[in-house]
């Protein structure tokens, strides 16, 4: 208990901590949300980091920090912290500045896709093999429903979706990304699905519109991870369905550096937290294993729960 008083007991540590509570971001981020030289804040990270206040992830090159759990007692009474956030002097300015280093994230996987999506699904192949998993998440697509696809790229499972579903909505932020899944369902002679330009974290439906979502290799792309769960939610009717298909965990550089990955996957821990945070029950998280020179992929579904 001591140890987490002393670490909080200053004014740039309690920013910091206030701004991690609301997402993972480097130091250099912090920086720039802080308005602080390098070295200063990480040596409150580094405070913060031994008191247990906060922990950090190791992603490549590139070190995360985020709220942590390795203090018992700033567990119990973050609500409480939580609540009084609004009072600290600068929050308008950290939330302003998160919003900035989120919008940045995101702009820079738009400029990529813009560029680089006719060479997508080849790049993708090439540079980030999976093991095969269609099938699987195919199977667990409910047949006759509304689906919706979040992130559908050149839409190569569009064709496969719409044999099962009732209606397929497909959204992708990138607009040349679109117009690649438009040249390709209508060379396949796919009728019937709407496709839509819009963010992950901003869907262009209403709420409770749609019976299942599926999300196949686009969250860790994502600058806001829990935030796109959680707009995910919003969408999804009572007992909806949610299908996310992602890498695991692993140390391909070269993704981010060559396939503009915000993340080099993701544990299931730290998945499972985030899926019931955002209102999911049921949650299961299968691994499908990965062969030779492949990296293993995560198959998560979970529910939305029904009313009461």
């Amino acid at each position: 208990m001591l140890e987490t008083f002393k670490a909080l007991a200053d004014p740039c540590r309690l920013r910091l901590t206030a701004v991690l509570l609301s997402g993972e971001f480097t130091v250099q981020e912090l920086t720039r949300i802080m308005g602080m030289g390098q070295s200063r804040v990480s040596r409150h990270l580094r405070i913060l980091c031994e008191a247990g206040v906060l922990a950090v992830k190791r992603q490549g090159t590139w070190s995360y920090y985020r709220a942590g759990e390795g203090s018992g007692f700033f567990s119990s009474i973050r609500p409480a912290f939580e609540q009084e956030l609004a009072s600290l002097p600068d929050r308008a300015h950290d939330l302003a500045a998160v919003g900035e280093v989120l919008e940045e994230r995101r702009r820079r996987s738009l400029e990529f896709f813009d560029r680089h999506a006719r060479q997508w699904d080849e790049l993708a192949r090439t540079l980030l093999p999976v093991p095969e998993y269609r099938r699987r998440l195919l199977e667990l697509v409910p047949e006759g429903v509304a689906v919706l696809e979040v992130g559908i790229g050149t839409g190569g499972l569009l064709n496969e979706l719409a044999a099962r579903a009732g209606q397929v909505i497909g959204v992708d932020h990138s607009p040349a990304m679109l117009e690649e899944a438009r040249r390709r369902t209508t060379a396949e002679g796919i009728a019937g699905i709407d496709l839509r330009l819009g963010e992950m974290t901003h869907l262009p439906l209403p709420d409770a519109s749609v019976y299942c979502v599926v999300a196949n290799m686009v969250l860790h792309h994502a600058a806001d991870p829990p935030a796109v769960l959680a707009e995910i939610r919003r969408v999804l009717a009572p007992g909806g369905l949610l299908l996310l298909a992602d890498l695991a965990r692993h140390e391909r550089e070269v993704a981010r550096e060559q396939l503009a990955d915000q993340w080099l996957g993701f544990e299931t821990a730290e998945l499972n937290g985030w899926l019931e945070y955002a209102g999911f029950i049921d949650a299961t998280i299968e691994r499908i294993a990965a062969g030779a020179g492949q990296e293993n992929v995560l198959l998560i579904h979970g529910t939305a729960p029904l009313l009461v």
